[in-house]
């Protein structure tokens, strides 16, 4: 590589060494925003008691303890549920936001030089 024409490497570099960077820092965004946020984890436990709360039934059979019990452990379900599925969103919220982004990163990258080109020879009309 040493041996070509610096626009050659020029060429390379901006056309296939950046770009191939580029989808590798996203992916690594892409990954962990999926990591910090848990979503993989979140769905798997979608139903769980929120942060484990659970009431326990205690020993023998009462009948009001026990709808007791029922009645909490299905609201820290119920509660779980609604706290992951906010979560959920929120980070494919983000998800969306970095694919967005990424994407306007990449192409931008890629049409950098025709834009400098062209803002040469606009600059140069204006001028004369």
């Amino acid at each position: 590589m040493s041996g070509q024409n610096i626009f050659f490497q020029w060429i390379f570099w901006q056309f296939f060494e950046v770009p191939k960077n580029i989808l590798k820092a996203w992916r690594n965004f892409l990954k962990f925003n999926l990591n910090y946020f848990s979503i993989p984890l979140l769905l798997k436990t979608f139903f769980s008691p929120w942060r484990r709360y659970k009431v326990s039934y205690g020993k023998g059979f009462d009948f009001g303890r026990y709808f007791e019990a029922l009645f909490s452990n299905l609201i820290f379900r119920i509660l779980g549920a609604i706290l992951r599925s906010f979560l959920i969103f929120i980070g494919l919220l983000v998800e969306f936001f970095i694919i967005f982004a990424g994407i306007i990163v990449f192409f931008g990258w890629l049409v950098l030089p025709a834009l400098l080109i062209a803002g040469l020879i606009f600059g140069i009309k204006i001028i004369f």
